[in-house]
Formats: structure tokens, sequence, C-alpha cells
């Protein structure tokens, strides 16, 4: 089997769990947004949204550090052992502050009085940072079927249980007199989201335990000081990327202007339920990131001693950046389709749809082109370059959504992953040169572009004839790719 196959197959399997996951966990959108009006679907959206945060604040580059760490024959038998002992004692740490802390801190997040959902997601936040080297683990071994297994377990066990408590209970209870259906779940409520989450969390960590607890070795605290310095700047970095990712959603608390007249929390809480909702429809092109990220990782550093290793990194390069306009193509063009998964409440916002889809398709080749410094042990330009992107994001964030509202947040979230990838690629060639082919992405993004202008200025009379010229396009895209690259598959 050829490498690039080899990797296809891995990113195909870890698809499977992590595809087929998030796109049953995206089916909880239309019921979400069916069931919760726009300001209580911000709750979620913005509560989640500060989870990506924390989620990188607690797993401190660890992840990248374990696959890093485990190639030296030296260390590899006590680096799972040391970075897991460091994970629990942080996790720990984490989850006691929010504890002692919850009062002032639920209220300084503005929700006093819900006091609970900041407990639930301190929680679920312990939990699956501590649980993500485990899930390392099981990449870095190759054990996809495993991986996936415990993956779709926990989405089915959040699906299962939001559908449950939002949907079910509350129909017995209206036909029914259940004294503790009708005390609790009476009424569907965003509580029911997190509990569902927590719930499918600690069941994760159960199946995990096998994984946590075999096969330990020391703890090597020199080990670990060496491991830090490695993935300090990862951290770093990624605390700069997740405010490129979710900072856009928090700043409209801080940053909208309120119209006279209407509720200030109402108003920015139903707009960045609208925002959130719609980011949903791109995120289809951020679970195959996800994915491919999951198998790429591991596949980069396996190659990181293979002479060709450079080619076959530019050759990825084309193969994703290819896919991932085809996902655009799809989405955009039968977007009459794709806009039936949220509420028709939230379809105010689809115009932040084909900019959310470009900046997932860039924070993808972001990724792609951070592995220069990975593997040269240049991390400290990892720092630069999110920072960098962070800084736009900030200042356009501040400018325009005062103006603008949300349609700024997307604007904003694509001139940062646009101008990431400009200066990782110019940093790239600088000092680990990979050889991309600039000529045949310019190529693929090109025909998306025109295809979607065409699509978005051609006078249809016809449904048959609309949806027959749709596609024909992606047929020609997807055939133009194939001749160009049917050759470098090795």
């Amino acid at each position: 089997m050829s490498i690039l196959k080899k990797l296809a197959g891995q990113t195909a399997v870890y698809g499977l769990s992590t595809i087929v996951g998030r796109f049953l966990n995206f089916l909880l959108v239309p019921l979400y947004t069916r069931f919760f009006d726009q300001s209580e679907y911000g709750v979620v959206t913005e509560l989640y949204s500060y989870t990506v945060f924390l989620m990188i604040f607690l797993t401190y580059g660890l992840e990248t550090g374990f696959f890093r760490f485990s190639q030296n024959n030296d260390d590899k038998p006590n680096v799972y052992t040391t970075i897991m002992s460091s994970l629990f004692t942080s996790s720990s740490i984490f989850i006691a502050l929010v504890f002692i802390f919850l009062e002032p801190l639920s209220r300084a997040l503005g929700y006093a009085g819900f006091e609970k959902y900041i407990w639930w997601m301190a929680l679920i936040i312990g939990i699956d940072a501590f649980t993500s080297v485990p899930f390392a683990k099981l990449r870095h071994e190759q054990k996809a079927i495993q991986f996936a297994v415990i993956k779709i377990t926990n989405i089915a066990i959040n699906i299962g249980l939001n559908i449950l408590l939002i949907v079910v209970l509350p129909r017995i209870a209206q036909t029914h007199d259940i004294a503790w259906i009708d005390q609790h779940f009476a009424q569907p409520s965003v509580a029911s989201i997190f509990i569902s989450n927590l719930v499918a969390s600690i069941v994760t960590l159960i199946m995990l335990l096998p994984q946590i607890l075999r096969n330990h070795n020391s703890f090597d605290f020199s080990l670990l000081k060496r491991i830090l310095a490695y993935s300090w700047p990862l951290l770093i970095a990624g605390l700069a990327g997740s405010i490129n990712e979710v900072y856009d959603r928090i700043s409209l608390r801080y940053f909208l202007t309120i119209p006279h007249g209407v509720d200030a929390s109402q108003y920015i809480l139903s707009q960045v339920g609208v925002y959130g909702a719609n980011y949903k429809l791109a995120m289809i092109i951020s679970i195959f990131n996800q994915a491919f990220r999951f198998a790429a990782e591991p596949f980069f550093f396996s190659r990181m001693h293979a002479t060709d290793s450079r080619e076959t990194y530019a050759k990825i390069m084309n193969y994703f950046v290819a896919f991932t306009l085809f996902l655009f193509l799809i989405i955009m063009l039968y977007i009459d389709v794709f806009k039936h998964f949220i509420g028709s409440n939230f379809h105010e916002g689809l115009s932040v749809v084909p900019i959310l889809l470009l900046a997932n398709i860039f924070l993808g080749i972001v990724f792609n082109l951070s592995i220069w410094y990975k593997l040269s042990n240049q991390t400290k330009f990892g720092i630069w370059i999110v920072g960098f992107g962070a800084l736009i994001t900030l200042i356009i964030n501040m400018l325009f959504v005062p103006h603008y509202g949300y349609v700024a947040c997307a604007w904003a979230t694509l001139a940062c992953y646009v101008l990431m990838t400009i200066l990782s690629y110019r940093l790239c060639q600088k000092y680990y040169v990979i050889p991309y082919n600039l000529k045949r992405l310019g190529l693929y993004f090109g025909l998306a572009a025109l295809f979607y202008c065409v699509d978005a200025f051609f006078p249809y009379t016809h449904t048959v004839v609309m949806y027959a010229c749709k596609t024909v396009m992606i047929a020609i895209f997807v055939g133009i790719v194939y001749v160009n690259e049917r050759r470098q598959l090795i």
C-alpha cells in the first residue's frame, strides 16, 4: 500500500468516528434551533466558545509533545506516564478552583443564578482534557478502530440523552402525571445539553480506563521539563489560535451596538445564537479538518526521516485543498438544501456561510503548513504565526463588529487565516523548504471561485435545469482535479 493511500485509509477510519460522530452532533442543530429560541441557543454557543480556550490551556501542547517524544527510544518508556501524571494534576486543580470560586466566576461571565451551567462545563472540560492523551496514544499505536468505537459511543450517548431530555420526557410530561418528570423535564431546557455532554464524557473516561491504567512506567520530572519546553510554545500558539477560532462569538457580547428599546442581554444572545447556528453549516469542513489532523499528525512525524518526506507533504496539500474545495462547492451550490438543517428563524445569517467555509479551508491549510516548525523543533514560530492571526482577529472585531455585527466576525475569521497562511508559507520556504505547487493550488481555488460565482449570478429558470447545472459544475471540478493528480498518487 502506498504511503498516501495509507494516510487516506487512516483518515477514513478516524473520519468514520469524527465525521459520523460530528455529523450526528450536527444533526442536533435542527433540534436545538427548533426547540430553543435565538437567545437560548446563544447561551449554548457562548459557553461552548469558552471551552475551546480552556481545553487548549489544560492540555498545554502535550498531545503533540507525546507524539514528538515517543519517537525517541530513550524517552519512549516513560513519556506516557509522565504526561498523564501532569494532566491528572492540572485537571484536578482546575476543577477544584472552579468549585471554590463558582459564584464569583458565574457573575463575571454574566451567568449569575446559573452556576450549575458553569460547574457542569468545568467537569466536562476537566475530564476531556485528561482523556486527550489516551486518545493520542490510540492514534500513535494506530488503533483506529478502538479510537472510533469510543468516540462514536460518546456521541451516541450524548445524542441519545439530548433527544430523551429535550423531546421525549417533555412529551411524556404532557400526557402522563409522573412527578419527577413534571418537576425536572416538563419543558425543554438548555440544561439538558450540558447534562448530556457530562454523562457522555464520564462514560468515555470509564471506557479509557484500561488504556490509562495499563503499561505504566516511571514518572520522569526531567523528561517532563523537556516536554514542556517543547510544548509551551504550542500552548501559547494554541491559545492565540483559539482567539481566532471562537473570539468572534465572545466579542459580540462586548462590541455589538444595541438598538434602542430592546433588552441588551437578550439581543446579544440572539445575535450570538444566529451566528452560532450558521457557523455550524461551515463546520462540515471543520469536521474533515479534524479527521485529517488525527491521521496526519502522527503520519507526518513518522515520515520525518524519509528522503522524499517534503515532496510527500506537498502532495498531501494538493489533495487536502482539492477535497475541501469540493466540500465548499457541495455546500454552497446546494445551500437551499443545507439551510434547512437550522431553524427558519436562524436563516437571516446565511450570508456568513461561504465566508466561514473558506475560513475553515485556510485553517486546514495552516495546519498542513505548521508541520515545518513542528518537525524542525522551531515551535516558537507557531507563537508568532498564530499570535499574528489573533492580533488581526482582535483588531477587525473591535473595529467592525459595532457597525456590521456578526458579519464582521466572519470576515475577521477569514482574514485571519488567509494572512496566517501567507506568513507561515513564507517562513516555511525560508527555514524548512517544502515544494508546494502554488500554481496547482491556485487553479483549484480559481475553479471553485468561478463555479460559485456562476451559480450565484446565473438566472436559472427551472429547478431541474438548476440542479443539473450545479451537478455538472461539481463534476467538472472533480474531473480536472483527477486529471491533475492521477499521476501523483504514490
